[in-house]
């Protein structure tokens, strides 16, 4: 079973496109998706790299789980990383891993 709520979520989600390295460069992504924050938004095509925060699903109109970014930095400060963008933290947080994410 996908971890995301309906094929066309998935297909978006994990959309890899041959002509573009980044999927924010690419005009057919419009979905991002963090597996790290487990966090999903709508890619803003303007030349960077941002995304406006969703809540449902824009095709089958579920609710999407939760951001764990909160999460994410309170962990790792529990471990001592006070800077964890810019310091080596462990590997599992570099990934859906920490949070069980397949």
């Amino acid at each position: 079973m996908s971890k995301h709520c309906c094929r066309a979520m998935q297909e978006q989600a994990e959309l890899s496109c041959s002509v573009h390295a980044a999927p924010e460069d690419c005009r057919d992504a419009l979905i991002s998706y963090s597996d790290k924050f487990r966090e999903y938004g709508l890619f803003i095509h303007d030349g960077g790299s941002s995304s406006q925060a969703i809540n449902f699903c824009p095709w089958c109109g579920s609710k999407l789980p939760g951001s764990l970014r909160d999460r994410w930095f309170e962990e790792l400060a529990a471990l001592g990383f006070d800077d964890p963008c810019s310091q080596d933290i462990p590997e599992a947080f570099r990934s859906g891993a920490w949070h069980g994410a397949a």
